[in-house]
């Protein structure tokens, strides 16, 4: 297992997202629900409906107050010259210019053999239109034109507000998009900054970023210190200290000083780039809802052609022509799958924005779904419960000597040394050292190979190294510091000797113990998963049975029901996946390496987290953008909530139907409960209405670490 250098995404190893952002999402919304109108390429975008419905709101007006049966209405009495006129011909114009999305969208369902809510509209309209006409030349007694425009301008709207809230939820996308500069600070060889823009940079380019400014690409920096507000890739809310050699991420901002960064990667290659696909991809996929809402939208168009024309022979039968006409364009207009095309897709696309604000990347919505009833979680240890590289977590000093001082002198030792043990030790010795007693500076490094390294410090000799080097010098420990570094050993962490050497005699000043440290948000993790439902934690590891099962101590694990699988080999730990869906349990395994991609494929959800690599991404259902574990209670509480919103909005769209159509079709006519097409359309608009603000509760839901 890798040791965690990164906390953002990688950029590599993702096809490109095919298309600008906005066809992404709208191409999600033309497939649920039959909305084969709503792709934006044919101009049916929230700026189109906005436009029709004020003019169509413009036209109606006058056809409304014109109306003979509104002036019986409310007791008030017009006649001009040409008054007749208006509702024929203002009339024609609302079906024409403002019902043309819906004939649209309509005649596509028709040629796709996907019937759905474009074409019941469309089939509303026209009969309204072709009964207006028909009034018009004296076929029937109907004051029809008012309720044509009143039908069209309230379809208008509703579509207007369902496009609108949609293209908030995928605006997400913009948003990740509108955090790069435009323009950056390139730095020559000769040291002078010209500004460019973004498009203008290349690999291997030096960038300034002053405080304050975004990072313009993704790369390392090469000179300089700053806290860099990571959120936007994270949901990290606390700025993270980056220093020389660390990488940094295009639109992250340098809050408190300025930096030299050297680009890497650019434009699609970008970690952003990358989120900006998995997103889109996420709203553009569909789950086992989605496919329940599909098979009743079209089920729902046979249901309402059914009942359309068995209340038109009743009516005819039993009543009039005229009242036959209404009746049907009513059952036309209550059974549009308004509602019901709307109670996914905007979930869906509401539930992945919000994710990608928390730093949780979905890819796939069956993984989503599926989370909500894991009963299993399996966490890989190395870089996912613990940080991945080692630490001093423990320093003994001979009597007679200072921990603070044996602690500055082997940091002064190590300085030069490249080995992972050596820079934790120099790590420690820098955070540790005070002002007043600065790391002593060494000379005459030199590497024991396999043994340790030697250095002079203040003019004695000193080396640092592991038991091979203590029977080397024929060093023996101090009693006090052997039985320290002996449950230091025990506990799995590696252990270190600070040496003195004097003529042919080896003092040994102190020890140090280093370990992959435990993150410490990892037991909070654990202790939420719990809280969640989760049954069973599971931690999989190569280390030896002694070393898991004291790390599994600390993180809080409960004998009998949480679980260790240790020795395991990184080729194995599919196997331990698999034994455990054997049991019967639904499985999440959650890692960041290579060798965790078959185990996250095999899992019933995939979590990889830190970012990881391009593989365990791919192979990945979530992606978790930081290295946060409790990020993965989010994306169960997230799973929940986004599938609660989703059989709620299914219930009231298909139960709104199910009383509505028989209303429509006016079986309680006799107690003379009847509905308009007019008022229809303002229910079947209000369905809609009570669906989208039902899925924007999801924008509620708290998902990141600081939250929970």
């Amino acid at each position: 297992m890798r040791p965690e250098t990164t906390d953002h995404v990688p950029h590599g190893g993702h096809p490109p997202a095919g298309g600008d952002d906005s066809h992404a999402g709208h191409d999600s919304h033309a497939e649920h629900g039959g909305h084969g109108g709503h792709d934006k390429h044919a101009g049916h975008d929230p700026e189109m409906f906005r436009r029709k419905f004020w003019l169509s709101l413009a036209l109606t007006v006058p056809i409304v107050v014109t109306s003979s049966m509104v002036m019986d209405w409310f007791g008030y009495s017009l006649d001009f010259p040409g008054m007749s006129w208006i509702g024929p011909v203002l009339g024609s114009v609302v079906f024409g210019y403002g019902g043309w999305p819906f004939l649209v969208g309509g005649w596509r369902e028709v040629r796709d053999r996907a019937p759905g809510m474009m074409l019941l509209i469309s089939m509303a309209i026209t009969v309204a239109y072709l009964a207006s006409l028909a009034t018009t030349v004296g076929a029937f007694d109907l004051d029809f034109w008012w309720e044509l425009a009143a039908l069209v301008t309230i379809m208008l709207l509703g579509h207007w507000q369902e496009m609108k809230a949609i293209g908030q939820a995928q605006g997400a996308l913009a948003a990740l998009a509108a955090l790069l500069p435009d323009d950056a600070e390139r730095v020559a060889d000769d040291g002078s900054v010209a500004q460019v823009t973004v498009g203008d940079l290349r690999v291997g380019d030096l960038v300034l970023v002053r405080s304050g400014g975004r990072v313009p690409a993704d790369g390392r920096i090469a000179d300089g210190e700053a806290e860099l507000d990571e959120s936007m890739i994270t949901g990290e809310s606390r700025p993270v200290r980056r220093s020389t050699g660390d990488r940094v991420v295009a639109g992250t901002v340098a809050t408190d000083s300025a930096i030299r960064v050297r680009v890497d990667a650019l434009g699609e290659d970008t970690a952003l780039a990358g989120i900006q696909r998995l997103v889109a991809e996420a709203q553009a996929s569909s789950g086992r809802a989605q496919v329940l809402a599909d098979r009743f939208a079209a089920l729902l168009f046979y249901v309402a052609l059914a009942a359309a024309a068995l209340t038109f022979a009743a009516w005819s039968a039993f009543g009039s022509v005229d009242d036959a006409v209404i009746r049907t364009v009513t059952v036309l207009v209550i059974a549009c799958p308004h509602a019901l095309g709307l109670a996914i897709p905007l979930v869906i696309a509401l539930s992945t924005a919000v994710a990608a604000r928390a730093g949780i990347l979905v890819k796939d919505r069956l993984a989503l779904e599926r989370m909500r009833t894991v009963q299993a979680v399996l966490f890989d240890k190395t870089g996912t419960l613990t940080k991945g590289a080692h630490t001093v977590t423990g320093v003994a000093a001979a009597p007679g000597h200072d921990e603070a001082e044996v602690l500055r002198l082997a940091g002064a030792v190590e300085a030069d040394s490249e080995h992972p043990l050596a820079k934790a030790i120099v790590t420690a010795a820098g955070r540790d050292a005070a002002a007043a007693h600065p790391a002593p500076a060494a000379t005459d490094f030199r590497s024991l190979t396999g043994r340790g390294v030697q250095a002079t410090v203040g003019g004695n000799r000193y080396a640092v190294g592991g038991p091979a080097l203590l029977r080397e010098l024929d060093a023996e420990l101090p009693a006090e510091i052997e039985s320290v570094t002996r449950d230091w050993s025990a506990r799995g962490a590696a252990v270190l000797h600070l040496l003195r050497l004097a003529d042919d005699r080896a003092e040994v000043l102190g020890s140090f113990g280093l370990a992959d440290e435990i993150r410490p948000e990892a037991r909070q993790a654990i202790s939420q998963l719990r809280e969640q439902g989760v049954t069973k934690i599971v931690m999989i590891t190569g280390d030896a049975r002694p070393v898991a099962e004291a790390v599994a101590a600390d993180l809080g694990f409960r004998a009998g029901e949480d679980e260790v699988f240790a020795e395991v080999l990184p080729a194995d730990k599919d196997n331990a996946v698999a034994e455990l869906r054997n049991r019967g349990l639904t499985v999440a395994m959650v890692g960041d390496g290579v060798n965790d991609a078959p185990a996250l494929a095999r899992a019933d959800v995939g979590i990889a987290i830190g970012a990881g690599t391009d593989v365990a991404i791919e192979s990945a259902g979530v992606v978790l953008a930081s290295s946060d574990p409790r990020g993965v209670t989010g994306v169960i509480r997230l799973s929940k909530a986004s599938y609660r919103k989703m059989l709620q909005n299914l219930g009231w769209a298909a139960g709104y139907n199910v009383v509505a159509i028989p209303l429509a079709a006016g079986v309680l006519a006799w107690a003379g409960v009847t509905l308009s097409p007019a008022v229809g359309a303002i229910l079947m608009s209000a369905s809609t209405i009570v669906v989208a603000l039902n899925a924007q509760l999801l924008r509620r839901t708290r998902l990141t670490p600081q939250e929970q």
